[in-house]
């Protein structure tokens, strides 16, 4: 591949990370269908549809192929292919079937045709690369035009029937549907330092927060600690945070996560829920939402609560939009028995709406006193773990210093099992045994005297 080839395949201009995504589910195409045709993995697709990287060089081009959404270089033409054919140096021949219009008269005999002004609607096809055979310049230029992608849809209301549209799909994806506006984040101001650009975010989205993962939860105190567990992870990955597109989702998904962990039920502080409010209605919606599963509970918040739209609401909750189709219709339906009069899917959504956009009560630490609790436990983590690896080369030195050079084997003595005796050379006395054998070296012989034989 030469430079210039690489250079303009570098330069294909790709959808944003959620309408990559979107594209390839109204395709009804999987993540490991689109890596087999990509030649990658699926991790990497999954990483190119969340942000984190990009393709580059030819596979950029086939990608943005792949998803429809490549447009080739150089100047449109509107111009219909069938009337005009391109030839390698570029110049427009008339076709043999095109007739002059009725307003158009034929010039007179012996008189001079005066030139014509080039049409407007009919563009000189541009000449074709040097590079570019004959044949192949034909054939470029006979595809139809592409036609222009249509313009964004405006902002939608909520559907009247959102249980005809959210129909659980088994292998089919959903039709893609209209945007729903998402949560205000933060506007982006020029000029700011990294402590005031976390301080503006910190102000704008945490007392929402913690209202809103209260509602998750049930347990304020779990929720404070979520939104601050939140921040101080931002405040970690802050160049990260810096340029994500939408970074109130993500410190939205990390105190979420957080508050619907279930190891806090072994938290004695945590173990079970707050009292819940003393108006019926809030009442019975809150324990409704408190006996839906976590995954479930998350994805009617977000789309019912917060006005995400489904493959928005999906990406944050790590599911396929088929699957959070489907755990929205449950969650619906669920909420539906347990409270009658949210039955319908406006009514749910008008109150969970005035639910997370109530004033916020809870009373957070300056934003300050958070950047500082990050940085000191960053450190604290940062020396605990230091220590704890020059303990570990200190033990191993010390072992390896101590430790004998060579193997010296054990010989063990030898045993009598059942009664026989140990083979080879003489056994071992036991304690009874020299004992007696002292005392009969040190004793003379008590016995008869012995008659010795002579001879004669």
């Amino acid at each position: 591949m030469s430079r210039s080839t690489a250079d303009s395949a570098s330069s294909v201009t790709l959808p944003t990370p959620k309408e990559r995504r979107r594209l390839r589910e109204a395709l009804a195409l999987s993540e490991e269908q689109v890596a087999e045709a990509m030649g990658v993995t699926k991790a990497t697709v999954r990483s190119w549809e969340t942000g984190r990287s990009a393709p580059r060089g030819r596979k950029r081009e086939a990608y943005a192929k792949l998803l429809g959404s490549f447009e080739p270089d150089g100047p449109p033409s509107t111009e219909n292919p069938a009337e005009s054919s391109a030839s390698p140096g570029g110049a427009e021949k008339p076709a043999a079937s095109e007739k002059p219009a009725a307003s158009e008269k034929p010039p007179a005999a012996g008189k001079p045709a005066k030139p014509r002004p080039p049409s407007p609607v009919r563009a000189q096809a541009p000449a074709p690369p040097a590079d570019v055979r004959p044949k192949a310049a034909a054939k470029r230029a006979a595809k139809p035009p592409k036609a222009p992608s249509p313009a964004p849809a405006p902002a939608r209301r909520a559907d009247p029937r959102p249980q005809e549209r959210l129909k659980p799909v088994a292998a089919e994806a959903p039709a893609p549907e209209p945007v729903r506006p998402a949560a205000p984040g933060l506007p982006a101001v020029p000029g700011l330092t990294p402590e005031e650009a976390f301080d503006a975010l910190y102000a704008h989205a945490a007392p929402g927060l913690v209202h809103q993962t209260y509602l998750l939860s049930g347990r304020r105190r779990l929720s404070r600690e979520a939104v601050e567990y939140a921040f101080h992870h931002a405040w970690q990955h802050w160049p990260e945070v810096a340029v994500d597109p939408d970074p109130v989702g993500w410190v939205r998904a990390t105190a979420y996560e957080y508050a619907l962990s279930p190891w806090h039920r072994l938290r004695r502080a945590h173990k079970h829920p707050d009292a819940p409010p003393t108006e019926a209605n809030r009442r019975a919606l809150l324990t409704a939402l408190l006996e839906l599963p976590p995954p479930y509970r998350r994805t009617v918040l977000l789309y019912d609560g917060l006005g995400l739209d489904l493959p928005e609401t999906a990406a944050e909750t790590e599911a396929s939009t088929p699957a959070a189709a489907n755990r929205l219709l449950h969650a619906r339906t669920v909420l539906g028995k347990r409270v009658p009069e949210l039955a319908e899917p406006e009514a749910l959504h008008r109150r969970l709406s005035a639910l997370v956009t109530e004033a916020p009560t809870a009373t957070l630490p300056a934003a300050r006193a958070v950047r500082t609790g990050s940085e000191r436990r960053t450190r604290t983590w940062t020396r605990a773990v230091l220590g704890v690896t020059a303990v570990l080369i200190g033990v191993t030195g010390f072992t390896a210093a101590t430790a004998p050079t060579r193997y010296i084997p054990v010989n063990a003595p030898g045993e009598t099992v059942n009664g026989v005796p140990v083979r080879g050379g003489p056994q071992k006395l036991r304690p009874e045994d020299v004992e007696l054998r002292d005392r009969l070296r040190a004793e003379p012989n008590p016995g008869p005297e012995r008659l010795v034989p002579t001879a004669e």
